[in-house]
């Protein structure tokens, strides 16, 4: 078997404002956008490279329906990030809600923080170590 990680799929309330988190909040890059007007639904794969090989988040966004129920199964998204106080700092800044401030980990490990996107979805920052 050969498998590749491709995407992760989540649905958004508001595409504009989901694509204002990931693509300038985030820095995700836009990697395909498709409209499909006869499902009356968008498609927008984000992630950090420049083209389809690259693992993505996919944002569906249905025309006619603008709220959902998130349940309680799906954790969250990780993105790890060099500087997680700076991280922080600059996206409280910009509005990003904080849900948890840049820490160690309960019972030690990884400097950790959590963000939510405006869609209530969890996106851990993890502070990458150093290549020292």
């Amino acid at each position: 078997m050969d498998f590749s990680f491709l995407h992760t799929m989540i649905r958004v309330n508001n595409l504009e404002e989901s694509l204002t988190f990931y693509r300038d909040l985030l820095g995700m890059n836009v990697i395909k956008n498709t409209e499909y007007p006869d499902g009356k639904f968008t498609l927008v794969f984000l992630g950090y490279g420049e083209d389809k090989n690259t693992p993505m988040i996919e944002l569906t966004y249905n025309w006619d329906t603008h709220s959902y129920d998130l349940g309680n199964a799906f954790g969250h998204i990780a993105l790890g990030v060099s500087d997680i106080y700076a991280t922080c700092n600059t996206l409280k800044e910009k509005g990003v809600k904080i849900t948890r401030e840049p820490g160690q980990m309960k019972f030690g490990g990884s400097v950790i923080a959590f963000i939510e996107d405006p869609n209530g979805y969890k996106i851990e920052l993890i502070q990458k170590k150093s290549d020292v």
